[in-house]
């Protein structure tokens, strides 16, 4: 930020306590200590930690006319940087952001500095669009310019000619090689781009390589053909599977260090027509919370939860899609319910997450530990509450029923679309319809959304969004203002808009290199099933999941949609999100 004359510097301090940012009194107090210390009051106040830098720079620029733009959690494409040198950048403290109309979206610290700009605008060769941002958020983009995905492509030519000179292909797989290096670029790149998934596919042709942002797959690069088997080589010796195989899918399991952060892949291989495909999926350990509310719970679906993990036995169901958050759900009741007076064992495949004073199982079919046997086992160990990673097959489900009616409290997943469908899916794996009713406690089915970005606009609902709105959550929005407060409180959000309004107040995410499309991280939809005696009698009657659902919805279960709709109403996600997840369900 550049050097500020005392008038700057007075008129921002009247515009910070003027929209309550910082306290006049706070301000007046500080003022004692710059001028008995030397330093710049506004240095003070950050250093002092009692006003946020990025408040600061964002008011800088407000006053001087220029906008703000925050890049903390931003990722810039590569071809975007490629267009400012990393040296030039670097000088003047500026690095690129997109290309807008002609233009080259820039930002700077010193967004002033006519100069400056000037001198970037004639280095490339083209009119420039100047934003203001902080110290911190232009060196976060920096350091991407050392996560250059045109590496890959480099390393990818220099395997190419190590194979054509060597007979042999174990220098193209080793840790010093090309491929090596290949490879910790792109998991850096997809480390920070905040992606789950890393999918690495053979075409006929070539190599593409995916990531997937937000539960939204997006192709990143195309490799040549030829590196397929080193790269592929390289993954399988890091996760200590079989090179030499090719025929059947392979499991395994590496950790990465990057950027400071621990995190633990998990790889999946198998073949396909042009070769073999590999998904890695990746498990940042220091990014989940897994706080309840944090996650999306709210509500109706809360209480219910946590009415159901306080009882002394049953069973606890998630359901979902594949990478919809289930085992996370998992994690979070786990860590609600942990105290030391209970003894908790797990049995996963894998073990995603570590936790303190749980005893977590790594299943291994290769060994014989799979999750029936494993199950066994663990009933021996005086647990008082287990969970299951996933329930697949019928000798599984009867064993944690079993568990369920000796007095332990059993969690597991499920894949469904539904709460409902949990209950005919047990069935179909043979469990008798009376076990089923006498221990399921409850039965979460949830997917997830991409979220609002915090840059936004806000606007009106057209006609058909209203219909749409109204139709679907109109019986759960308050009728008069002096029930806002109560449904409000009912259905967990700070407010509601009424329900016969001619349109609603909806937001949409501004489209930005740092939030594509305007979003920027994940929420869930959930709903969350109470086995009531009602619901127990159609499971004995083998009741259809349309039947189930129906007396469910009458009871006050809030649906995966409907809660879509009203998180869309407080601004979480959109209607087109809600609808593109979760248009299936009820």
């Amino acid at each position: 930020m550049a050097l500020l004359t005392d008038d700057m510097q007075g008129k921002l301090i009247g515009l910070l306590t003027s929209e309550g940012l910082i306290e006049r009194s706070v301000v007046k107090e500080a003022q004692k200590r710059a001028s008995e210390s030397g330093k710049p009051l506004l240095s003070l106040l950050t250093e002092e930690h009692l006003l946020e830098n990025e408040l600061l720079v964002h008011a800088v620029a407000q006053l001087s006319g220029v906008p703000y733009v925050n890049l903390a959690s931003s990722v810039i494409e590569q071809h975007i940087l490629n267009l400012l040198p990393e040296d030039v950048a670097e000088r003047f403290m500026a690095v690129p952001l997109a290309e807008v109309q002609g233009r080259l979206a820039v930002a700077m610290i010193d967004a002033n500095n006519v100069q400056a700009v000037d001198y970037l605008s004639n280095r490339i060769q083209r009119p420039l669009k100047v934003f203001m941002a902080s110290e911190e958020s232009v060196r976060h983009v920096l350091d991407q310019y050392k996560t250059d995905l045109s590496t890959v492509n480099m390393a990818a030519q220099a395997s190419q000619e190590e194979m054509r000179s060597e007979t042999s292909d174990i220098k193209t797989i080793v840790q010093d090689s090309p491929i090596s290096r290949a490879l910790s670029t792109i998991l850096e790149y997809a480390v920070k781009s905040h992606a789950s998934d890393v999918h690495i596919e053979p075409l006929e042709k070539a190599l593409k390589i995916r990531c997937r942002v937000d539960g939204v797959l997006r192709e990143i690069m195309q490799l040549p053909k030829s590196i397929e088997p080193a790269l592929v080589s390289r993954i399988k010796i890091l996760s200590n599977l079989k090179i030499d195989e090719h025929r059947i899918p392979q499991d395994g399991q590496f950790a990465v260090s990057v950027a400071g952060k621990e995190v633990d892949l998990r790889i999946a291989i198998s073949p396909v027509v042009w070769g073999e495909q590999v998904v890695i999926r990746l498990l940042d350990k220091t990014g989940n919370s897994f706080n309840l509310e944090d996650m999306g719970y709210a509500g109706r679906a809360l209480r219910a939860i946590r009415k159901g993990i306080k009882r002394p036995n049953g069973m606890i169901l998630t359901s979902g899609p594949t990478g919809s958050g289930k085992s996370t759900s998992l994690y979070a009741l786990i860590k609600e319910i942990k105290d030391d007076t209970v003894n908790i064992v797990t049995l996963e495949d894998p073990v995603e997450y570590k936790i303190d004073g749980v005893n977590q199982i790594q299943v291994n079919a290769e060994v014989g530990l799979t999750f029936a046997s494993g199950l066994r086992s663990i009933l021996r160990q005086d647990p008082d509450i287990v969970m299951v990673g996933e329930i697949r097959d019928g000798e599984t489900a009867n064993l944690a029923v079993q568990a369920a009616l000796t007095g332990h409290l059993v969690f597991s997943t499920l894949h469904t679309n539904s709460a409902s469908g949990v209950l005919p899916r047990l069935l179909d794996m043979g469990i008798e319809p009376f076990l089923i009713a006498s221990t399921v406690n409850t039965i979460i089915g949830q997917r997830l959304v991409r979220r609002v970005a915090k840059r936004r606009d806000l606007y009106q609902s057209s006609p058909l969004e209203t219909q749409t709105i109204q139709s679907t959550v109109g019986h759960l929005l308050p009728q008069t203002r002096e029930q806002v407060a109560s449904f409000s409180q009912d259905l967990g959000y700070d407010s509601l808009p009424l329900a016969n309004q001619s349109s609603f107040i909806l937001a949409k995410g501004r489209d930005a290199p740092q939030t594509p499309h305007g979003y920027s991280g994940r929420a869930g939809l959930y709903e969350v099933m109470d086995v009531t005696e009602e619901i127990q009698n159609l499971i004995v009657r083998r009741a259809t999941t349309a039947e189930i659902q129906k007396a469910a919805i009458q009871q006050g279960m809030i649906t995966m949609r409907q809660d879509g709709y009203l998180k869309a109403l407080n601004g979480i996600t959109t209607l087109e999100e809600v609808n593109r997840v979760a248009a299936d369900t009820a």
